[in-house]
């Protein structure tokens, strides 16, 4: 259940039932043919199937991450690294101002890694308090499933275009892009890495069937639903 679709009474009550809540974050950036937004919407979207059949509220998407690397992209906006920690645990501090004391961040961009370290020392200051990091598109058994399909899969690829994700009217490519160099891809400033990367796909096939895509996410949700649910302690 989704927190902009309650009123504060409700929001209450599920304080008082359970403890436990969700916050997606994203990010706003290139994904080549794919939505700017995939990051937030695959995150947020994620989050409210998977807590939704427990009745756990979800918390809206904070929209925009850390991607300074895609800056040239016209479209992409990036936080300052500061900038997103204070963010983030700011909204923490409103949910736990609410009465949840039990916190699953889903996370659906990479680039935000960093600020998991300024929720571990925000964790410092709020004894009694637990928040789990889920990068949900790598966890364990959904990672396994994207390589059971197809282990050539990356940013702006396949595994990141479902039916959500992509613009009206635009045509995906057809092949099968190869890998980039990654260790010279991380050591390049923003403009020469998107010389390096051309559309944005990091390497991989740009599509696969709905049939392969619906069945990565029925595997992501089960797996977002069971850290939601289980192993706290």
């Amino acid at each position: 259940m989704r927190i902009s679709e309650m009123n504060w009474m409700q929001v209450r009550d599920h304080a008082l039932e359970g403890d436990t809540a969700v916050l997606p974050i994203g990010s706003t950036e290139q994904h080549a043919y794919l939505s700017l937004c995939v990051d937030a919407i695959l995150s947020e979207r994620v989050a409210a199937e998977a807590a939704e059949p427990i009745g756990v509220p979800v918390f809206p998407v904070i929209n925009y991450g850390l991607t300074p690397s895609f800056v040239d992209f016209p479209g992409t906006v990036t936080l300052r690294l500061s900038t997103l920690c204070a963010l983030v645990t700011d909204v923490l501090e409103g949910i736990v101002r609410a009465g949840f004391s039990r916190i699953v961040i889903v996370n659906g961009h990479g680039g935000n890694g960093p600020a998991h370290g300024a929720v571990l020392q925000w964790l410092d200051d709020h004894r009694g308090v637990q928040v789990k990091w889920h990068n949900w598109w790598n966890a364990p058994k959904t990672w396994a499933k994207v390589c059971e399909i197809d282990e050539l899969a990356s940013h702006a690829s396949w595994m990141e275009n479902f039916p959500w994700t992509r613009p009206a009217g635009v045509e995906m490519p057809g092949e099968r892009k190869p890998m980039i160099d990654l260790v010279r891809y991380q050591q390049l400033d923003p403009g020469a890495k998107k010389t390096l990367i051309g559309d944005g796909n990091f390497g991989g096939s740009y599509q696969r069937s709905d049939e392969d895509v619906l069945a990565l996410w029925k595997v992501a949700v089960e797996e977002t639903r069971t850290i939601i649910s289980e192993g706290w302690a």
